[in-house]
């Protein structure tokens, strides 16, 4: 996986924390944990996808839809600590300085809606991912202040860019929600779910800026939650094909349409899940 280069390797440069999730051998109460745990995520391709009701008047809409149907990504238990590990110690080094991944990207900015932060976006030139933050709500009782738009540039820079995930967090920078959107939402170069799920793997952020560790907590958090993209995005695809535009107006331009699938999550539920 790409992702062996990751921070959990380099720990040391933190402070040498000792962190769990290293590979067993195949013994049979490992095997038998891991295909309690490989039953379980595959069940997450079932869930309910989790949404503001639809809206009225001028706010776009929402597909509500269930998440049936899609083959689920699975992967190995080992692997899904590794992920939650990193993003829980990406979080906690932040911490310690009284910042989160929202405050660390801002950089002291007062944000301004739709704006991108950083600037010009963050590009990994070795893995093709790219992302940035924008803002929809920036009161402290906002449910969600903004999110992460995750993107991989597959040909580079100069080649056609897709659209992954977007990665909702609250006015504290706590994960709350994983979501897809319409075509016209970012502008992207389309593709279909599974030409797009075979890209997930790929986001993978080794840049020192705007910060190391908000690249590799949003790299964690794309690979923790794998599966669950994966069969958002098939919902994506489903929620599209599903929707009747107005006349004149076509599916992937209609502004009536937004979010195409969306999932609660809670980090720390998912590290106790995983023994964490």
């Amino acid at each position: 996986m790409r992702r062996s280069k990751s921070l959990l390797g380099r720990v040391s440069v933190f402070g040498g924390i000792a962190l769990l999730g290293q590979r067993t051998g195949p013994c049979c109460s490992t095997l038998r944990s891991k295909l309690a745990l490989f039953s379980k995520l595959a069940m997450l391709s079932g869930l309910a996808v989790l949404s503001r009701s639809a809206s009225t008047g001028n706010r776009p809409l929402r597909c509500r839809f269930a998440l049936f149907g899609s083959r689920p990504i699975v992967m190995a238990a080992p692997d899904l600590q590794r992920a939650a590990q990193e993003a829980i110690f990406c979080q906690t080094v932040l911490a310690k300085s009284g910042d989160n991944v929202l405050l660390e990207t801002l950089r002291g900015a007062a944000p301004v809606t739709w704006d991108h932060y950083p600037p010009g976006d963050v590009f990994d030139p070795d893995s093709g991912a790219q992302w940035y933050y924008h803002c929809h709500d920036a009161s402290p009782q906002a449910d969600e202040h903004g999110h992460f738009h995750c993107f991989i540039r597959p040909e580079g820079k100069a080649g056609p860019i897709h659209h992954l995930v977007g990665v909702g967090v609250d006015p504290y920078g706590r994960l709350i929600r994983l979501f897809t959107v319409n075509h016209w939402v970012v502008g992207d170069d389309w593709a279909d779910a599974p030409a797009t799920i075979a890209l997930l793997d790929r986001f993978d952020v080794h840049m020192a800026r705007p910060s190391y560790l908000v690249n590799r907590w949003l790299t964690a958090i794309l690979s923790l939650y794998q599966t669950e993209i994966a069969a958002l995005i098939h919902q994506r695809d489903r929620c599209l094909a599903a929707h009747t535009p107005p006349a004149g107006t076509t599916t992937h331009d209609d502004r009536a349409l937004e979010v195409t699938s969306s999932l609660a999550v809670d980090l720390t539920a998912r590290a106790a899940e995983l023994g964490l």
